[in-house]
């Protein structure tokens, strides 16, 4: 692989349950915190929700925006303004021609809050009393709009839409903006804002997340013999990505290189995956086949792992599939354990996760795993306490997967 072809990661930013930034939520990680909280909103209580926990963030965006910009945009723009603004810094704030920048900024479901908020206004008040932004707030390319506003950037702004895995196929969209040629620097991730009464009702009528309201803590227990669903989750992963050539041309401080991104399709169910894991193993295998490593090359997973009971068995399956004989050598982790999922901006972070764990080389644990699942008994999951990564060039993989068969693989290599 030329040096053109490579991609690196130059700036990082998070704004995520266990904390506002990307190093308060890596230390939130290593701690082994949870972001779980009871709900205490009005409309909790009045619905009757049968879920009634989640993981808000830890640093309301009212505490880090101007007034104006929270009028502006919808949480989930908000949310991906606040860890770009700290990626770009965290990247030097780049000299880069504005026809050579470039945004991709995911979202699974996009501004649930205004389009909702709105409909109740127009339901009460009439049609004459609904906010004239009300449209560019709901849309979801809404966020990667913002960005293109806020940092000059004309390269393109782009937005993906594959539910859970949305935030990581931006990543790999962005990546491509640059081989492509068409940008030197692209700002890349994922945003969601979904814990409201309507997502929360949805995702509890299909039995997707957990019911552990007398202790949400312990509520995300991916691989767990008593997982029973997951934990709704809200937040933003942001990465400043660039070519190799360029950002040692400018003496970047460079994180890791985004090595390649895997993806593929189950066209089986429109919410569950292929139970056998055929889908996500393809995807995985591409992921590593880009990378130019081998499979024995991958020493760590951040497995999108969500705590249900047939995802974290598909998920299993799938990884034997891929790797055969090396998927009990590899440690497994499950951040979501901690954050919580994300829905569009899980793989998002979770790829600022991987960036981190590959720069810091230390795996994070999995919490709450009290009493594994028999059908993981072969499978090398990192619990209890961190794990340092093994010496030498490392590869590690994250894993994202969502509703409509969506599946995505990222690879990262340190530098």
């Amino acid at each position: 692989m030329s040096a053109t072809d490579r991609i690196v990661v130059t700036g990082i930013g998070a704004t995520t349950p266990l904390g506002g930034t990307a190093p308060e939520t890596w230390e939130g990680l290593l701690a082994g915190r949870s972001g779980a909280r009871p709900l205490e909103e009005d409309w909790v209580e009045g619905y009757g929700l049968p879920v009634t926990f989640a993981a808000r963030l830890a640093t309301p965006p009212t505490e880090v925006l101007k007034k104006v910009e929270i009028r502006r945009c919808d949480p989930f723009t908000q949310y991906a303004l606040i860890a770009a603004r700290e990626a770009w810094e965290d990247a030097g704030a780049p000299d880069v021609e504005p026809e050579r920048f470039g945004v991709a900024v995911g979202t699974g479901i996009g501004g649930v809050h205004s389009l909702l908020d709105q409909y109740d206004v127009l339901k009460e008040k009439g049609p004459r009393r609904i906010y004239p932004l009300t449209v560019p707030m709901l849309m979801p390319n809404a966020a990667a709009g913002f960005l293109s506003l806020e940092f000059g950037a004309r390269a393109g702004a782009h937005s993906t839409v594959s539910a859970c895995s949305s935030g990581a196929e931006s990543m790999g969209y962005g990546a491509d903006l640059i081989r492509k040629g068409r940008a030197d620097i692209v700002i890349a991730g994922g945003s969601e804002a979904a814990i409201h009464p309507l997502p929360i009702s949805g995702f509890a009528a299909a039995h997707a997340l957990s019911t552990r309201n007398d202790d949400p803590q312990a509520a995300s227990r991916p691989w767990d013999n008593g997982r029973d669903g997951f934990l709704l989750a809200e937040g933003a992963g942001i990465i400043v990505l660039e070519s190799y050539e360029h950002a040692m041309a400018r003496g970047a401080k460079i994180y890791g290189e985004l090595a390649s991104v895997g993806m593929s399709a189950d066209a089986y169910h429109i919410t569950a995956g292929e139970p056998e894991g055929k889908g996500a193993a393809r995807a995985m295998t591409e992921a590593v086949q880009l990378a130019d490593v081998s499979l024995t090359d991958i020493k760590h997973i951040n497995a999108h792992a969500t705590s249900t009971p047939v995802g974290d068995a598909a998920e299993a399956a799938a990884i034997r599939r891929a790797f055969g004989e090396h998927a009990s050598s590899i440690a497994l982790t499950g951040t979501k354990s901690m954050t919580g999922h994300l829905l569009g901006a899980a793989g998002a972070l979770e790829t600022v996760i991987a960036i981190q764990t590959v720069h810091h080389r230390t795996i994070p644990a999995t919490i709450n795993l009290d009493e594994r699942d028999e059908q993981f008994a072969d499978l090398d999951i990192v619990h209890g306490e961190p794990r340092a990564l093994p010496d030498g060039d490392v590869a590690v993989l994250n894993n994202s997967f969502g509703f409509g068969g969506h599946n995505i693989a990222v690879v990262v290599k340190n530098v």
